[in-house]
């Protein structure tokens, strides 16, 4: 895809991000991953990203996301495939390359490693990862990486292949200047852990879609929810939240790094050898698994392959 045919295919519907499934080596998992994929692939989302943050790309070797987004594109069949990106700006550089050369149809620059930076340093770090691929580049605000608007407008002037704006701040102020200020320029994605919790917000505040981590594992329930929330369907949006996200949130919010590593348990708990996550985050507690999967025994598959 080229770089505005990803930006279309990004606001066409639910996105959502797949675990990296490893053996118990730790070593990536080809053939699981390639099924989960396949799986996903069925249901209503446009583009899946691969060796993203719930992928855990923080604690990927640069040399093992092209072998993952291959693994992707080989999987997915029509469903784009977007990597992760990130680290410092050589490191990035690097990697998005790589990751085009492997089919990634885009990619997502997470945020650079460790330390604060001031704008103009976020604006040649950006700009230079646009400038050294052709393929459509999202930006991620959150944590040590907020770009402003002015900053924000500066890139989109200067970079035709930036076409996404992903937000984890939760600062519903900032963004809102941002779509305001960007209108049609960019697609709009909420990033915030367990997103569908913030969904109505992000939609009012102009935002397109956002990436469900769920998705991962119930992903017939992940679009319902989309879908009632595109229809207005209100009273739907709030069935599914108390009935399944709130009580997921309570599992989540037990420990540190849950919003990856519970995602990984319900895809072990549908059947498929995702194996567990690579340190430094640990695994839900033998309790906490079995109260995941009494959550999602209502939203069981056939045990994949």
């Amino acid at each position: 895809m080229n770089s505005q045919e990803i930006k279309q295919a990004l606001g066409s519907g639910l996105l959502s991000f797949p675990v990296t499934h490893f053996d118990n080596a730790g070593a990536f998992k080809r053939d699981s991953y390639q099924a989960h994929v396949e799986w996903l692939s069925g249901f209503d989302a446009p583009v899946l990203f691969a060796a993203g943050g719930t992928g855990e790309f923080f604690s990927l070797k640069p040399s093992e996301v092209p072998e993952i987004v291959r693994a992707a594109k080989e999987a997915a069949g029509d469903t784009a495939i977007v990597s992760g990106c990130g680290y410092g700006t050589e490191t990035a550089v690097e990697i998005a390359q790589a990751a085009q050369k492997a089919g990634a149809d885009g990619i997502l620059l997470l945020p650079h490693y460790l330390i604060d930076a001031p704008q103009e340093g976020l604006y040649a770090h950006v700009k230079r990862v646009c400038q050294s691929v052709d393929i459509g580049v999202m930006v991620y605000n959150r944590d040590n990486s907020v770009l402003l608007p002015d900053v924000l407008a500066r890139l989109c002037d200067e970079c035709d292949n930036l076409v996404g704006f992903k937000d984890g701040t939760g600062d519903i102020g900032l963004v809102r200047q941002v779509t305001a200020r960007m209108g049609d320029r960019l697609t709009y994605l909420g990033g915030m852990p367990t997103a569908e919790l913030f969904a109505e917000a992000y939609l009012a505040a102009g935002f397109t879609t956002y990436s469900s981590a769920v998705f991962n594992f119930v992903p017939a329930l992940a679009v319902d929810f989309y879908k009632a929330l595109r229809s207005g369907n209100r009273a739907t949006c709030e069935r599914l939240l108390n009935s399944f996200f709130y009580p997921f949130m309570a599992i989540r919010n037990r420990g540190k790094g849950y919003a990856v590593s519970a995602v990984k348990a319900g895809v072990r708990l549908q059947g498929f050898a995702a194996g567990r996550v690579r340190s430094p985050l640990v695994d839900l507690t033998a309790e906490e698994e079995r109260m995941l999967e009494a959550l999602i025994a209502p939203h069981r598959r056939d045990k994949a392959a």
